[in-house]
């Protein structure tokens, strides 16, 4: 299972009929970070009318929140999100605030506005892959683990930490579930059977695209 996300913020502006639609798109881990970052612009732009914002969060775009924040219905928020889900991101935040220009869009020409906005802010996004893996902790001795977490990861397999002992050092290791016999084997190889894989649960891994 995968899902992709930001590797960090991304800022656009658009002005259409001398309104100006500032976007900023982040990735937030869960509904706090996403409010935050609504409060952030009700601060930085406190002049502007609306701050209208969507954001969609979880593996499988569970939890889904949208606001149009006066402006008519379902022409800001819900046109914002089908960007972020079109593009089938996740764990991201989109606000877009409006600095009124004296001239009425209509509804078309907000969707329009406030799509178009997130669109473009997203356009040079760098993007990551979030990916289900299996965790795993080996313990070699000290002369055989540069030895090893080289070969893992030239098999593209990601090292999450490398703790030194005295004489020992543990590598914690996030490999796809599939790949987990061909670790094993390499794990045997390099340390003659000395080492093993000790399970330690699932978690998300990214990588970038």
């Amino acid at each position: 299972m995968s899902y992709l996300t930001l590797a960090g913020d991304v800022h656009a502006e658009l002005e259409v009929k001398r309104s100006r639609f500032l976007a900023t798109v982040r990735r937030v881990p869960d509904e706090a970070a996403a409010l935050a970052l609504v409060a952030e612009h009700r601060r930085l732009y406190h002049a502007a009318g609306h701050h209208c914002s969507a954001f969609v969060i979880g593996p499988d775009q569970a939890l889904v929140r949208v606001s149009d924040d006066g402006e008519p219905a379902g022409t800001a928020g819900m046109p914002m999100l089908n960007v972020l889900t079109g593009l089938g991101l996740s764990d991201v935040a989109a606000v877009v605030t409006r600095h009124f220009g004296g001239t009425l869009l209509g509804a078309g020409g907000l969707v329009r506005a406030y799509s178009g906005a997130v669109a473009a802010a997203l356009e040079d996004a760098r993007m990551i892959r979030r990916l289900r893996r299996e965790i795993f902790a080996v313990t070699v001795e000290a002369g055989q683990a540069g030895q090893l977490e080289s070969a893992v990861r030239n098999r593209g397999i990601t090292v999450r930490g490398v703790e030194y002992g005295a004489t020992e050092v543990v590598l914690t290791v996030a490999v796809a579930p599939g790949a987990v016999g061909s670790l094993q084997s390499l794990v045997a190889t390099i340390t003659a059977g000395s080492a093993s894989l000790q399970p330690a649960g699932q978690d998300w891994v990214d990588e970038p695209l």
